[in-house]
């Protein structure tokens, strides 16, 4: 007995500080609210799920859980360096912002819960300046003018820190709808940074260093697109594909609104904001058909950059047999394409 009670003996200062903490000294204590959230969530497990009771439960539940923290963490207020905001504010502030904003939400944390909670812990800092007293004898009162200041700069500051959050998620949101602005230039920004990225010592050069940096939206379009042409041009008449070359933009056009019809999952937003055209050349055996993929989103350069792949047609004999084995000989179409596409800044050409 003698050596459990040596080995138990450094032990005793952390028992007793449970038992202040765990067992209430008085009813009206901030550890009856919490063993009161503690008893409604058990209570909610029994109730009919989705029922009014289960929901009236969970809120009891929520009431209690914020109302004890709030009065455990202001009793003896910790605050936080440089400001007169206590921590416990911050705390109270968090569970009430997950209380509002996201209930019924697998997500704990929610964009909106964490926007709104800087500013719900300076009210919530302020409120109790408002009033004086303690218990059920409470007054109202108009705080002192430079506890009214404090408390303007505190919400002020905490505001702004909301807003900052805010645009954040702001802009997490565009460059998850909007994938291809990633590849854009972010050095002279100061609200988006880019890891492991050179920056150009001149702003006339490119800080893409090949086709790879460029969005890869844009390269998909290109790649779906290419074996529709060429299975609109190959082996056809030659004639034929002089007439279809006349019309390559709208047809191209046409044909690439089907491609962004079949992949909106991988375009998301940015379908709106892919251009497809052709341009039609010249060449001395044939034609060369240029198809183009334009970004008209936003972008750090004003000429905007867009990608390209090159396709060469020409003219080839076919020989038939008919049934009579007499030979026949047409003209068609041969069209090779390039495997990759080169991107390129700037505008592109102009049709003509």
């Amino acid at each position: 007995m003698n050596y459990l009670n040596a080995f138990l003996k450094p032990f005793e200062g952390i028992f007793e500080y449970l038992q202040k903490l765990l067992i209430p000294q008085k009813a009206y204590s901030w550890q009856i609210l919490i063993y009161l959230s503690i008893f409604s969530l058990v209570m909610s497990f029994f109730a009919t799920e989705g029922s009014f009771v289960e929901s009236l439960i969970a809120y009891c539940g929520w009431f209690f859980l914020i109302a004890g923290t709030a009065w455990y963490t202001t009793d003896k207020p910790i605050l936080i360096a440089g400001t007169n905001m206590p921590v416990g504010a911050v705390i109270t502030a968090g569970l009430v912002s997950i209380f509002f904003f996201s209930p019924d939400d697998e997500q704990i944390l929610r964009p909106i819960s964490i926007v709104l909670w800087p500013t719900i812990a300076a009210i919530i800092t302020a409120i109790p300046e408002f009033f004086e007293g303690s218990g059920t004898d409470v007054k109202r009162q108009i705080p002192k003018v430079d506890v009214r200041q404090e408390l303007t700069v505190l919400i002020a500051v905490c505001m702004m820190l909301s807003c900052w959050i805010n645009l954040y998620f702001l802009v997490d949101k565009w460059l998850q709808e909007y994938p291809s602005i990633r590849s854009d230039n972010f050095c002279n920004s100061i609200l988006v940074a880019r890891l492991n990225t050179e920056c150009p010592e001149s702003p006339q050069t490119s800080f893409r260093k090949s086709s790879e940096d460029y969005p890869e939206n844009g390269k998909l379009l290109l790649e779906r697109l290419t074996p529709k042409v060429e299975l609109a041009i190959s082996a056809q008449p030659w004639s034929q594909v002089e007439k279809w070359l006349l019309k390559a933009d709208e047809r191209v056009r046409n044909i690439s609104q089907e491609v962004k019809g079949r992949n909106q999952e991988q375009l998301k937003e940015e379908k709106q904001l892919w251009n497809t055209e052709a341009r039609v050349s010249n060449t001395k055996t044939g034609y060369r058909l240029d198809l183009l993929s334009i970004w008209k989103g936003p972008t750090s350069d004003p000429k905007g950059f867009y990608l390209k792949k090159s396709c060469k047609i020409e003219p080839v004999a076919s020989s038939t047999d008919n049934q009579s084995r007499s030979s026949k000989t047409d003209i068609v179409a041969e069209i090779e394409c390039q495997p990759r596409s080169m991107a390129i800044d700037g505008s592109p050409p102009e049709r003509k």
